[in-house]
């Protein structure tokens, strides 16, 4: 028996999903490509026919999720094919609040940074509702350098301490001081009406810059463990290009991992924490510099025969090593990544480390662990923040269709 009626509505429904997978399918394909890539291109790697490779590609372009670019004749006889990137109307904010950065940055789907503003300064203990108005201020600034054509897709807020995202909360941020902030709070005067930021942990974020080197395109990591320096100590672990976030959003915290139980009390509560030898303040003042000295002066210091400084370093490398290789032993992990201010002194930290973690390693023997240092972008959680909500952009766009 026929019932008239009831299998269209199924069939329309299976057909617009279907358009939907494939039309993410296609934004993803031109946005992972090193290189621009045709709609032939587009019709093998994806297995569609060209024809519907074609389609979609017309109704990315439209959008402006996806541009042409001018057309070069190539070795083959024949019309030339029309290279597709990346569109440039499409972009989100990403802002950043730790305890020495204030930034904001607006990042468009092929990677490129459109506009942005950072201050340097010292938040440790300041207030949330202060510093929080400071990032928006920033946000406006930046927001108003952005072109009219281009759409903002969404926005991330990226902060150093345990965050729960889905109710836009960050619970605990030890450096700052701050606990139970709702950051949308403050924020929302200063953002376009609809734009609101989602939060995201600083290192998580900051990893991300190093799993994508731009927008949906993969970066020469895939498994690693990114430690960011900053005043404290961050970390986010990175299986096959996805941050591991745990059962709530809060794995990641090496910086807190216990390296001397009778150490030096840390904010968090415990003791002979990570950070409190290899964090930016913790190693200065070890080194009897001021806290604002930066690495390279550091690393000069030591280089002059400073005893203070060449003892800090190296106090820090063996904490580091410490931590790092009870994370690599139980997760089994390849590569870490340094970032901040400690992947400015890996030039210094890497041999003696490496040398450390085969050493301290179980699994060494076999594959010795590497330590990379993580790119020179100053605000790398910023960028991160906003590769997150184009992340959304590619993951389903249908939404930003016209």
């Amino acid at each position: 028996m026929t019932i008239e009626g009831r299998a269209e509505p199924q069939a329309a429904a299976r057909q617009s999903t279907l358009r939907t997978s494939n039309l993410g399918l296609v934004l993803r394909t031109v946005c992972a490509a090193p290189d621009p890539v045709s709609r032939a291109d587009i019709a093998v790697s994806t297995g569609m026919t060209r024809s519907t490779a074609s389609r979609l590609v017309d109704d990315l372009v439209s959008a402006g999720l996806v541009e042409e670019a001018e057309r070069t004749a190539g070795p083959v006889r024949g019309r030339p094919a029309t290279p597709l990137l990346p569109g440039r109307t499409a972009a989100a904010l990403g802002l950043q609040v730790d305890a020495g950065r204030l930034a904001a940055r607006v990042v468009d789907l092929g990677g490129r940074v459109v506009a942005e503003r950072l201050v340097d300064g010292d938040w440790v203990g300041s207030d949330p509702g202060t510093t929080l108005d400071q990032v928006g201020g920033l946000a406006a600034v930046v927001l108003a350098d952005v072109p009219e054509e281009m759409r903002l897709v969404g926005a991330g807020l990226a902060l150093p301490g345990i965050v729960d995202a889905a109710r836009g909360v960050l619970l605990r941020a030890p450096n700052l001081g701050w606990h139970d902030v709702r950051p949308a709070d403050v924020l929302a005067a200063h953002l376009p009406a609809g734009l609101d930021a989602v939060l995201g942990n600083e290192a998580d974020l900051a990893a991300r810059t190093v799993a994508e080197s731009a927008p949906g395109r993969p970066g020469a990591h895939r498994d690693f463990l990114y430690v960011s320096g900053q005043i404290g100590v961050g970390g986010a672990v990175v299986l096959d290009g996805r941050v591991m976030r745990g059962n709530a959003g809060w794995a990641g915290e090496v910086g807190h991992v216990c390296v001397d139980p009778d150490g030096p009390p840390c904010r968090c509560g415990s003791t002979g924490c990570l950070e409190q030898y290899a964090g930016r303040h913790a190693l200065l003042a070890a080194a009897g510099l001021p806290r604002d000295a930066s690495p390279d002066l550091l690393l000069d210091t030591a280089a002059a025969g400073d005893p203070r400084a060449r003892a800090a370093l190296d106090v820090a490398r063996r904490a580091l090593a410490v931590a790092l290789a009870s994370v690599l032993n139980v997760l089994d992990i390849p590569t870490v990544v340094l970032g901040g201010h400690l992947g400015r002194l890996a030039t210094d930290l890497r041999p003696g480390l490496e040398d450390d973690l085969a050493t301290r390693v179980l699994s060494a023997r076999w594959r010795r662990p590497r330590i990379e240092a993580a790119g020179p972008d100053s605000a790398p959680a910023a960028t991160g923040a906003a590769l997150h909500a184009l992340g959304d952009v590619l993951a389903d766009p249908v939404g930003w269709l016209d």
